[in-house]
């Protein structure tokens, strides 16, 4: 079985391709550059560099957000578009899920999450149980303080995974000061193959039911709704 997986969901763009199992490539950028313009560049550079053609793709695997509200739509829109025109499945996983993979040996709470602004973040926690990855709080859309009070809390080891870390190291040690594990930056990029790998212990998704995982609306759509309450009273 042949993997393509895609992650344009925050700055960290990255594809790479699966056989049976096992990682045959992978193209890994981090910089603020438009998505929209180098995804399908780098997906067709690494399936030439590879020997294949899309023909030869059996599972399409995207992440889905939280993250950038554009850089969600443009690797969702995409990769449901290949699915469609290659009629195979594609299936979803969160881009934090795909983080939380960086700390597969780690014997703790895992906490990824991506800097949302305004002193919030999209967080959730989670332990490694045996080759499973499980959620022990759910994803949020939180301010940082208050997710780091709770865990301090619990009096464990957390180990912090984000592109975003040096925004919140500060806040971080603060609160659980020794109780927080940093790992050097490479550590906080999250990278497609573990998104492709993810993705193989899930279950493949609807096309047109597959959908944006924003955790929270766009300021304009939350501005808009807004405004449609106000009329209706």
């Amino acid at each position: 079985m042949n993997t393509l997986a895609m992650d344009t969901s925050n700055q960290i763009m990255g594809v790479a391709v699966l056989r049976n199992g096992e990682l045959v490539g992978e193209i890994t950028t981090n910089l603020a550059k438009n998505h929209s313009v180098r995804l399908m560049p780098a997906i067709d550079q690494l399936m030439q560099e590879v020997g294949m053609v899309p023909e030869n793709l059996d599972r399409i695997v995207v992440a889905k957000g939280p993250g950038s509200y554009t850089g969600v739509r443009i690797g969702l829109a995409t990769a449901k578009s290949m699915a469609w025109a290659l009629d195979i499945p594609v299936t979803g996983v969160s881009s934090l899920e795909v983080l939380g993979y960086q700390g597969r040996f780690f014997d703790g709470m895992v906490c990824p999450f991506f800097d949302a602004r305004r002193g919030l973040v999209y967080s959730v926690v989670y332990e490694w149980q045996g080759r499973n990855l499980l959620p022990i709080r759910e994803e949020a859309n939180i301010l940082m303080e208050d997710l780091l009070k709770e865990l301090a809390a619990k009096k464990r080891e957390v180990l912090f995974l984000s592109p975003d870390i040096s925004k919140h190291k500060d806040l971080i040690r603060k609160h659980l000061g020794d109780l927080a594990v940093i790992p050097e930056f490479p550590y906080h990029l999250p990278k497609p193959s573990h998104l492709a790998l993810a993705g193989l212990e899930k279950e493949t998704d609807d096309k047109h039911n597959l959908t944006p995982n924003y955790l929270r609306l766009a300021e304009a759509e939350a501005k808009w709704l807004k405004a449609q309450k106000g009329q209706e009273k």
